[in-house]
């Protein structure tokens, strides 16, 4: 299990063969989504953890992503980390972009 301080967010990527075994609405939704973007680097995601936000750098920050939220995230933000086997990245809240529903 990962905790991630702060503002921090941890996610998954989407990959493509997963993308299409997803059967519920907003999995669906998101593949939408993705099959308009450029064939790079996944940018859609799937949060694993979620910081307790706080005051960061004097500001009070609350979290507004939740664990099992898919969403879009920059494309060169975060930190990659392979944690039990699983490659996962560890951005700031602030880079995540949108939520997918």
């Amino acid at each position: 299990a990962i905790k991630p301080l702060f503002d921090k967010v941890v996610i998954k990527a989407i990959e493509t063969d997963e993308k299409q075994q997803a059967e519920s609405a907003h999995e669906e939704r998101a593949r939408q989504i993705d099959a308009g973007a450029a064939k790079e680097k996944p940018q859609l995601a799937r949060v694993l953890a979620v910081g307790p936000g706080g005051t960061i750098d004097g500001n009070d920050v609350k979290m507004g992503v939740k664990v099992g939220d898919t969403v879009l995230y920059s494309k060169y933000a975060g930190s990659e980390f392979k944690i039990d086997g699983e490659e996962v990245v560890i951005v700031s809240q602030s880079d995540i972009l949108a939520i997918v529903e």
